[in-house]
């Protein structure tokens, strides 16, 4: 009796890991082997970039906040120190885009702050 592999289920993983490989330059897109590994590769760039994105945005709110501040005479952590005394609990996001976006209410939740 001949040996069955289930090359229905063997194909379909191959297929996935191809699939997922599209757009790789040279055997890493063709070969499954080669692929295997780029993929492999590429979903651990993948998921440690979407930890990093989040650092990124903070850092960006961060800068975007220190700036506004610094145009109303004050620190950044003064700002921050200021915020929590005052117990106004916006978080860096929204600030950030206060800063940016509207300077007339950044303005008045630092005159709050001071």
């Amino acid at each position: 009796m001949p040996r069955t592999k289930n090359r229905v289920a063997s194909k379909a993983r191959r297929k996935k890991v191809l699939d997922r490989a599209k757009g790789f330059w040279g055997t890493r897109k063709s070969n499954i082997e080669t692929a295997r590994n780029a993929v492999d590769k590429a979903l651990g760039y993948a998921y440690v970039g979407r930890k990093q994105k989040k650092r990124d945005y903070r850092a960006l709110w961060i800068e975007r906040i220190n700036a506004g501040a610094r145009l109303e005479g004050m620190s950044y952590s003064r700002l921050m120190d200021g915020l929590k005394k005052a117990d106004i609990t916006l978080n860096r996001k929204v600030l950030a885009d206060l800063a940016m976006n509207e300077p007339a209410a950044f303005k008045a939740i630092v005159a709050k702050v001071k």
